[in-house]
């Protein structure tokens, strides 16, 4: 049996291990035969001066939770802050020196962006996120919880006069929007906001919402699909009073009436406009974070030159990673739904997930 005593010294022992390992990631050096201007240089510091900082933070909170000391509102703020400091001092540097810029990372961000020799710190920024939102203790799972995604989708697409094929986008946007929002993790908790939380981090007004909403469709989805309703009759009964957003199928079902079902019949004029299976994942999953501007660019008919210019809407875009990075990304006022989509590269690769786990699916149920 491990005493305390012993078992605090492993984690101290893990802690500095790590905190070594970190430090041992050298700042970019000056030395790069060039001489460097002095707003080069002054970016050059700025840089090295955040990397320092995402990597003190890192530490810190690695610390905090191994210790179960980690502090009890928003745990994950500063890392995520200190992170984007750092990616953001980076464009910064690259804009001024563009030999800076290295190779692509595992990450897909674009090489301006991010150094790919700091994978490291982005993978342990992953696995503290992973360890500070776990789902509570009665959260209730589901066996299939991609294919819940994927048949709610498309059971409400046809509710909403979709045919066949278009219906399957529907099943394959809400899986999408599972992925984006948690990594394809149900029931999540937030190490960022005290409100949003679940398998498709609803505040409780927009699951109540979304309650209201699927009893109101439930009757037309019952007479063409018995099964999917009993599922639900299901899963109603047993999450019973508790918390419905973290129960995975009430969470996703409410979540999909409350922001994106009404959207559903201009899935196929969307298909036209946008034929990229991730620029619909994109636009679906801004409906989840700026919903009336994005209702409105839908039915504007020019969606992708649709502007945004109001600087509350610009705000939550930074905050959820669009033009947050870098002086120049951060100065802008305005930008059309084109740019926007462009500017989402931050979920790429969890949308790449979401598509690989849909063709997954979809090809076993042909077989």
């Amino acid at each position: 049996m491990i005493t305390s005593t012993a078992h605090h010294a492993r984690s101290v022992r893990a802690v500095a291990a790590f905190a070594f390992s970190l430090l041992l990631g050298l700042s970019i050096s000056t030395a790069t035969g060039q001489s460097l201007t002095k707003a080069q240089s002054e970016a050059l510091d700025t840089y090295n001066k955040a990397l320092s900082v995402f990597k003190a933070v890192l530490i810190e909170r690695r610390a905090q939770l191994d210790a179960k000391q980690l502090p009890e509102d928003k745990p994950g703020q500063a890392i995520y802050l200190a992170r984007n400091q750092m990616i953001g001092a980076y464009k910064d540097l690259t804009d001024l020196v563009p030999s800076k810029i290295g190779r692509p990372s595992k990450f897909a961000f674009p090489p301006a962006y991010f150094d790919a020799d700091n994978e490291p710190l982005l993978e342990e920024y992953s696995n503290l996120f992973k360890a500070m939102q776990g789902p509570p203790g009665n959260a209730q799972d589901s066996a299939t919880p991609f294919h819940d995604a994927i048949a709610l989708g498309t059971a409400v697409g046809r509710a909403k006069g979709l045919d066949a094929t278009h219906a399957n986008i529907a099943g394959r946007i809400v899986l999408g929007i599972f992925y984006a929002e948690t990594g394809g993790v149900q029931n999540l908790g937030n190490a960022r906001s005290g409100a949003y939380k679940g398998s498709y981090q609803t505040g409780v007004s927009e699951d109540r919402i979304g309650q209201k909403k699927w009893a109101a469709i439930k009757p037309s989805i019952a007479a063409f699909d018995p099964a999917l309703n009993a599922r639900d009759e299901k899963e109603q009964a047993r999450v019973g009073k508790r918390d419905q957003r973290y129960n995975h199928w009430t969470g996703v079902r409410n979540g999909l009436m409350n922001a994106h079902a009404d959207v559903f019949p201009q899935i196929p004029a969307i298909v036209k406009v946008l034929p990229d299976p991730i620029d619909q994942l994109r636009l679906f999953e801004l409906i989840q974070i700026v919903p009336t501007p994005t209702r409105a660019a839908i039915r504007s008919g020019d969606l992708l030159n649709h502007r945004i210019s109001e600087p509350r809407i610009m705000g939550y875009l930074r905050n959820n990673s669009m033009f947050t990075f870098g002086k120049a990304d951060r100065a802008r006022t305005s930008a059309t739904y084109r740019e926007i989509l462009d500017a989402m590269w931050l979920f790429n690769t969890s949308l790449r997930r979401a598509l690989a786990k849909y063709d997954e699916i979809t090809a076993d149920q042909k077989k």
